[in-house]
């Protein structure tokens, strides 16, 4: 019994680990028969557990939705993760669930055995919320989005840009990215065949969602530098490429995602790229972070820089 029991536990987790799975891979992983998987297939079903079986030769299973939510099984890192990003939901920019995380945080911190509980307190203690400054959104509309990322699923919705116009995008959804103060959505768009990156607040999903789509690689390999870049330069009408005599790891320390991107040269040296509307203000910008740097682009930058220079010295004479 007790074995029978340990191993439907087994099941369970790598039934919640992955969205599909296939018999064989199920008993390989679980070093038993096909028959055996069937049979606790068929006892979790009557526990409550809505798992689906598709039958056929690409046929597998899969742990569907119910009526009811039934117990979801976590390890460490996970029950870790989920305690930390619940505390930071109750005071986030995800409007509308700071009530409902403070609920299911107590129901996870409850059952949480003492050696975990230790270190959600150690690192929560030591991490200041400044709060009010990120544009909150709509955490129905961000879970939608979340599913269909994950689902691999095409969506449709309506689009405001940073002008005020309203348009409507198809996309592949790839990820969503979270820079401190806004989430971004990262896909590609099905009409402009190219990536694209959409500010979440902006998004009105509308369902259903598309057919199931083949995902593609992370745009330049990096999800999270594309979107820095994106953030950094693409919009703007100047778009500088600095060398800072600064390591990158130095220089991440100084420079925020959202304000350029840091790309390493030696361990001495590293690339900055920014923009900005306004020569002069990336002059000061640039000045400002407090390393020795050559302006490689745009050629008129230099010209400021040197105006800047001189207007300093000027002033400290």
């Amino acid at each position: 019994m007790l074995e029978t029991s340990a191993r439907l536990l087994r099941l369970l987790s790598l039934l919640q680990t992955r969205r599909d799975w296939s018999g064989a891979d199920l008993a390989a992983r679980m070093d038993v028969g096909v028959r055996t998987v069937r049979r606790d297939v068929d006892k979790l079903r009557s526990l409550g557990y809505p798992v689906n079986a598709t039958p056929g030769a690409m046929g597998g299973y899969r742990l569907g939705a119910g009526a009811e939510l039934p117990p979801l099984l976590l390890d460490d890192e996970e029950a870790v993760a989920v305690a930390i990003g619940l505390r930071t939901a109750a005071v986030g920019s995800v409007s509308g669930i700071e009530e409902t995380s403070l609920r299911a945080l107590a129901k996870l911190e409850q059952v949480l055995p003492s050696r975990l509980r230790h270190r959600v307190n150690a690192l929560q203690s030591v991490v200041v919320p400044l709060t009010g400054g990120g544009v909150q959104v709509d955490p129905a509309i961000l879970t939608a989005i979340g599913g269909a990322c994950r689902d691999h699923e095409v969506l449709r919705f309506d689009y405001r840009s940073h002008d005020g116009t309203q348009g409507r995008r198809v996309v592949e959804p790839h990820r969503l990215v979270h820079t401190g103060r806004r989430w971004y959505l990262v896909a590609w768009d099905t009409e402009r065949a190219d990536w694209r990156t959409f500010r979440v607040d902006r998004i009105e999903p509308k369902t259903p969602t598309g057919p199931r789509f083949t995902p593609r690689e992370s745009p330049d390999g990096n999800v999270a530098a594309y979107v820095s870049r994106r953030l950094s330069s693409a919009q703007w009408r100047y778009q500088a490429k600095f060398v800072m005599h600064a390591s990158a790891d130095e220089l991440a320390e100084k420079v925020t995602p959202s304000s350029g991107m840091v790309e390493a040269i030696d361990e001495n040296s590293c690339h900055l790229y920014a923009g900005g509307n306004v020569l002069e203000a990336l002059a000061v910008y640039v000045a400002l972070i407090g390393v020795d740097f050559e302006v490689l682009e745009p050629p008129e930058l230099v010209e400021h820089v040197r105006a800047l220079a001189a207007r300093l010295g000027r002033a400290a004479r």
